[in-house]
């Protein structure tokens, strides 16, 4: 079950501020705010000043502080991409499998690719909220509740998928 249809495709970080068009500098820290629309979601990146003048009348549905790192242009490890794009291309799918995008995620929060900044309460359950650590992108991924005894065969359709996927 997918509680957010459609919902997934957040846009990456900005390299400046959505407020000021300022460009961010290395190390600098910003916020992340999601804001929930007719659309799905919309994020905007704020640098601090930008984030003490906003309105606080309007309220996101989540937000966090991070710090701007600029691209870096690496090659990772193709355990690392294969894993990755499935993610990615799983996560912008019509019907996203829960099970499947939850534990890819844990896979890749621990592989350092993803950081989970955030955790919501929604009408359906959790929502886990990941950035990626290079590029900043935003993924929302709902918390399927999985059970001890359910996680062997979610291990193996993820194990099926990366296999196919190589």
């Amino acid at each position: 079950m997918n509680p957010l249809p459609n919902d997934w495709a957040i846009k990456e970080r900005a390299d400046a501020c959505a407020a000021t068009q300022r460009p961010f500098e290395a190390g600098e820290y910003f916020y992340t705010l999601l804001f929930r629309d007719a659309e799905g979601f919309r994020r905007e990146d704020l640098s601090e000043a930008a984030w003490k003048n906003r309105n606080e009348n309007i309220q996101p549905f989540s937000f966090w502080k991070t710090r701007y790192e600029p691209l870096a242009e690496n090659p990772e490890t193709l355990g690392k991409e294969n894993a990755e794009e499935l993610f990615r291309r799983l996560i912008k799918s019509e019907n996203p499998p829960a099970n499947a995008c939850y534990v890819l995620a844990a896979m890749l929060e621990r592989k350092r690719v993803l950081k989970q900044i955030k955790t919501e309460s929604a009408e359906k359950g959790r929502l886990l909220i990941y950035e990626h650590g290079a590029s900043g992108d935003v993924f929302i991924v709902p918390d399927p509740g999985l059970r001890l005894d359910e996680l062997e065969s979610v291990q193996n359709e993820v194990a099926q998928l990366l296999k196919s996927a190589a």
